[in-house]
Formats: C-alpha cells, sequence, structure tokens
C-alpha cells in the first residue's frame, strides 16, 4: 500500500514509517520539520509541507496514488497548549480539517487518526475505557476531541473509514538502536530522567508530588512506540477489511507513578537520577491507565516489548548513543549532507525538489 504519513519526521511518525516500510508498504512522509527531524525520515520520501497548505497538499496527493493516509501530525505538548490555546486549535483542528478536506478532493478514504488519551482528562473510574465520555482538561486534549469529531462526522457524510488510535504514554525508542525520541527542549519524563544521568549539573523535574495516587505522584500507562507502530499497522489492515470506525485505546492496562519509574532507571542504570520537586503543572490528570481490551479483540493488537524494562533499555541505550560525540559528529555531518542535497536541487521544479529519496540518508545515519 502507499501511504502517506504526516508527522513523519517525529518521534513516533519515524517509528510508524519504518514499520510500513519492513511490512512491505510505501510510506510517503509529509511534515513541516517545525519539530521533527529530518534524520529520521529513512524508509520512503519526505514531501516537506505544512498542513494548513491546501494547495501543497493537493500537489502530494494528486502526485502520488495515496491508499490510506496516518495522521500523526500535530503540536503535542500539554504544558504549551495551556499557555498557548490558540495556537494548538489552529494548528491541530484546522490542519487536520485541510488534510481531510484534500483526501476527500483525492477521493482517499481510509485514515488512522493518532489521537491520545488526553481527551479523557480526568477520569472517573480507572481503567478507561474507550466508553469512557471525554472530558478534556488541556487544550491538547481538546484539540484532538474535535478531530475525532471531524472523522466521525466526514464518515456520516462522505464515507470515510477511520480509526483514532488513543495513545495512552508512548516511551522507549527502536529496538535496533536506528531512530528515537530526541527534542529540544525535551518534554517527556523517562528521555528527560536518562538526560538528567547523562549531563552534568542537570536535574529533571517532577511536577507534583501531592496528587491523590499511593505516592503523590501522577500514575501513566506506558507503552513501547514500536507496539505503537505496530497498531498503526493492523489498523491499516482492519479498515482494508471494511472494520468499524472508531476510537481504540492503546496501553498496557498497568500503570507507573513518576517515582516507581525513577527507580526502575536508577536499577537499570546502577547511576542516581537527579530530580528536583516543582509544583505540579496545570492540565495534568492524576491517574491515566487504559483498558486495552478494545485493541486486543478488533485490532489482535498485543504490545510486546512494552515491559518496564524494555521500555528502559532501548530509551538508555538510545540516551547514550545521542549523547555520544560520535553521533553528534555524525549528526552534523549529515546536517551538512541535507544542505548540500537540497541545494544541488534548487534548479529544479519544486515537486522534484521537495521529494527527496532516503538511501543516501540511510547511509549517512550512524
Amino acid at each position: 500500500m502507499n501511504i502517506l504519513v504526516t508527522g513523519g519526521a517525529g518521534y513516533i511518525g519515524s517509528h510508524v514509517a519504518k514499520a510500513l516500510f519492513r511490512a512491505g508498504h510505501h510510506p510517503v512522509v509529509y511534515d513541516n520539520l517545525s519539530r521533527g527531524n529530518r534524520w529520521a525520515v529513512q524508509w520512503g520520501p519526505l514531501e516537506h509541507g505544512d498542513l494548513l497548505d491546501e494547495s501543497r497538499l493537493d500537489q502530494v496527493f494528486s502526485k502520488n496514488q495515496f491508499d490510506a493516509v496516518i495522521h500523526l501530525a500535530a503540536l503535542a505538548y500539554v504544558g504549551e497548549s495551556m499557555s498557548d490555546a490558540g495556537q494548538y486549535f489552529h494548528n491541530n483542528v484546522q490542519g487536520s480539517l485541510c488534510l481531510l478536506r484534500a483526501m476527500q478532493r483525492a477521493a482517499v478514504k481510509k485514515i488512522v487518526f493518532s489521537s491520545t488519551c488526553a481527551v479523557y482528562g480526568i477520569p472517573s473510574a480507572i481503567p478507561i475505557t474507550e466508553d469512557t465520555p471525554p472530558s478534556p482538561c488541556n487544550p491538547y486534549g481538546e484539540s484532538k476531541r474535535i478531530v475525532e469529531q471531524l472523522l466521525q462526522w466526514f464518515g456520516i457524510c462522505h464515507d470515510f473509514q477511520w480509526v483514532a488510535l488513543r495513545y495512552f504514554n508512548a516511551a522507549g525508542c527502536d529496538p535496533d538502536g536506528q531512530i528515537g525520541e530526541l527534542h529540544d527542549p525535551e518534554p517527556h519524563l523517562i528521555p528527560s530522567l536518562l538526560h538528567a544521568l547523562l549531563t552534568p549539573g542537570r536535574s529533571c523535574p517532577v511536577f507534583g508530588t501531592d496528587y491523590p495516587t499511593p505516592d503523590g505522584t501522577c500514575i501513566r500507562d506506558y507503552i513501547h512506540v514500536s507496539d505503537l507502530a505496530q497498531a498503526h499497522l493492523l489498523s491499516l489492515n482492519h479498515l482494508n477489511h471494511q472494520g468499524f470506525s472508531g476510537p481504540i485505546n492503546l496501553g498496557t492496562g498497568q500503570g507507573h507513578s513518576v517515582f516507581e519509574l525513577i527507580a526502575a532507571i536508577e536499577h537499570h542504570t546502577g547511576l542516581v537520577v537527579p530530580i528536583v520537586f516543582k509544583p505540579r503543572r496545570p492540565g495534568d490528570p492524576p491517574q491515566l491507565v487504559a483498558a486495552a481490551q478494545r485493541g486486543q479483540e478488533i485490532l489482535n493488537w498485543v504490545p510486546s516489548h512494552s515491559s518496564l524494562d524494555q521500555i528502559i533499555s532501548t530509551a538508555w541505550a538510545w540516551s547514550q548513543k545521542v549523547a555520544s560525540p560520535l553521533f553528534q559528529a555524525d549528526l552534523q555531518s549529515l546536517s551538512q549532507s541535507l544542505l548540500a542535497m537540497n541545494s544541488s536541487l534548487e534548479s529544479k521544479p519544486k515537486l522534484e525538489t521537495e521529494h527527496l529519496t532516503q538511501s543516501p540518508i540511510r547511509a549517512l545515519m550512524p
């Protein structure tokens, strides 16, 4: 299948693209690279563009005969959404609507959407089932809830088939060590804790120790990014077999507190994590743990990499790699090569310039 992967240069998107390629599909990444990494696009061509640019979307759809779309492109930081709600609704909601309209014009009617457990807000019961009424407590979660409603109406009005995968906490990195999580600044807990171990004088903030949980810190359901990627493949297969449209939780059904996570990292590395206590962040629910039966029953999805030990092991290996001078030198060399490649293509028509093949990029990666 020929699959458009929006946000495919990002953390989760790059793992999805790799899984698609290894399964024999042809992923085409669409990304504006505002938060994604060019070097992470290794398993298919990059079409550089913004979701809000409808003419660019139309160009990409007309150039490629897509069978389906996997839509991951979004702003995705809870704290940032609380300080700039307008940006989140503009990018996540309006951008998704532009994508859906482009799909409609191109007669592409299958989409797997990257949603989030943040649509639930502060749930009344744990674990959280898909029937729990959405009640987001931050603009990020609300933006995703609105896009789910758009999908529902495009299904009713325009015969779209869709699955909204409600991720719980994505974690870990590619077991092969080819790609991983690399943000600046880093908003996620596990890489932040590991970076603190590897950076002299650095500490990791722990936001809130007075939550109504057994140890006072937030509890989250951590799911390995490779298991998330596999769920996208299974979702495509589900839609190809005319499966139902709707939301599906992606989690393990087991929660871990921040203190439990710190203890597991210290056990794995043999090092003491330097932390600093901070007040709660606005918009953070005390506890988010999935009821994951629907994914197992409908997609036949069973996480195989999501033990806490596997998550920490792959994340620690990636963090050590990223911190090495060799990786930094290779990354600088790659960036220079990409600049040279882009310069050599400047005289070509735009569509050819934007559609860069990946084999030389993969050869340059460490």
